[in-house]
């Protein structure tokens, strides 16, 4: 037997549309060159078009410079370098914690953090569209887990008084701009819902760090909540243009994650240069408050295009923009009719959305401007209209 089993399932997958591959891009960011030809790419997460920053490149080389290549140890043997706590302290104080955690990855974080909170015998609340390393770690914790219906605060609040009487500790988690459907969820009232119940609130702010809130701080931030909010995760790797992942918490939290967190434990420290260009991104962040706002005004005109022509982008409030097709095989012929045009725009399929939902996820950079913005319009415009 041995491998004669995968076959088929790759048949399969490739039967339905589903069939996947890790295309090799000359260089990374919104603005690329491909065969020296210069490609708008929507597929980036480089929001605020960081990766090629002159200082941020600085931070990194400095670090490289100072310590190495590598942090040579796990954070708990020999592994934490004064940079790493230097950016902790810089997270915490822009995030409005006490503390703050760093970790290898937003995956990561998330897998190390929430088995922390809940285990046997407790429950997490999650809502139906958060990451799938949300919902890994919650089956890695041992807990009970409860779905509730998608930014659906009433439906949340149902589920709580269902389970009030249960015994162990709650634990709810969501997203704050979800990463496919890029809209928000209702924050306040999921907080407020949260600690009338006596349940801790966690929220993965990969996609708002940096686009949302003063100095892009997040939306926890914005809207004042962070005493109601137990975990403020985020990652290095979306607008920050860099890699490594992060919570805010209390001080005595924290302690318990360097104690308990097995993706903390049991892995090497990231390497100096990726903590010196997170250093470098937040130095940029201080220094030039408005990014994203001009950022989030973008992707309003750029919606509106796509809106006016009769596209459907969901519930989308952020720099995060899904094109909904439906059908798997239509959504991969269309991204790959635009990037014949020179626009790329990665075709989105279950599992990563629920089934029949495929879509064109579109991620607006501040490497696209304004011009750029109205010319990939009109190709998407026809392109999903021609079918």
């Amino acid at each position: 037997m041995r491998e004669d089993w995968i076959q088929p399932i790759l048949d399969d997958a490739k039967a339905q549309g589903l069939q996947r591959a890790a295309r090799v891009y000359p260089e990374a960011g919104g603005l690329i060159r491909i065969d020296g030809k210069e490609v708008l790419n929507f597929s980036s997460n480089d929001y605020l078009d960081l990766a090629r920053h002159p200082h941020v490149m600085d931070r990194a080389r400095e670090a490289l410079d100072l310590y190495g290549v590598g942090s040579t140890a796990s954070r708990l043997v020999s592994g934490t370098l004064p940079i790493h706590e230097e950016l902790e302290v810089r997270i915490a104080r822009e995030k409005g914690y006490e503390s703050a955690l760093v970790f290898g990855s937003g995956y990561m974080a998330n897998a190390g953090t929430i088995p922390a909170l809940a285990g046997r015998g407790d429950l997490i609340f999650a809502d139906k569209l958060v990451h799938a390393s949300m919902i890994d770690a919650c089956k890695l914790s041992g807990a009970k887990l409860v779905r509730y219906a998608h930014n659906d605060a009433e439906a949340l609040e149902k589920r709580l008084e269902q389970y009030a009487a249960a015994a162990g500790r709650k634990l709810v988690i969501t997203e704050s701009v979800f990463s496919m459907d890029g809209d928000i969820a209702p924050l306040k009232d999921i907080a407020a819902l949260a600690e009338q119940q006596g349940a801790m609130l966690m929220v993965d702010e990969a996609h708002s760090s940096g686009t949302f809130g003063p100095n892009g701080a997040g939306l926890i931030r914005e809207l004042g909540i962070e005493n109601a909010v137990t975990v403020s995760m985020g990652t290095m790797s979306k607008a920050m243009a860099g890699y490594g992942g992060f919570i805010a918490c209390s001080k005595p939290l924290r302690e318990l994650l360097v104690h308990s967190a097995r993706a903390f434990i049991y892995t090497t420290a990231p390497p100096p240069a990726v903590i010196g260009a997170a250093l470098g991104a937040l130095d940029v962040l201080e220094a030039t408050p408005r990014l994203g706002s001009i950022l989030q005004a973008n992707a309003d005109y750029f919606r509106s295009l796509l809106n006016d022509a009769g596209l459907d982008t969901l519930q989308s409030q952020s720099q995060i923009i899904p094109v909904v097709i439906g059908d798997n095989e239509k959504a991969l012929a269309i991204s790959q009719k635009l990037r014949a045009e020179g626009l790329i725009a990665a075709a989105i399929r279950p599992p990563t959305v629920p089934a029949g939902s495929a879509r064109l996820r579109l991620s607006i950079t501040l490497a696209h401007l304004v011009d750029d913005l109205e010319r990939a319009a009109q190709s998407i415009i026809s392109a999903v209209k021609k079918g």
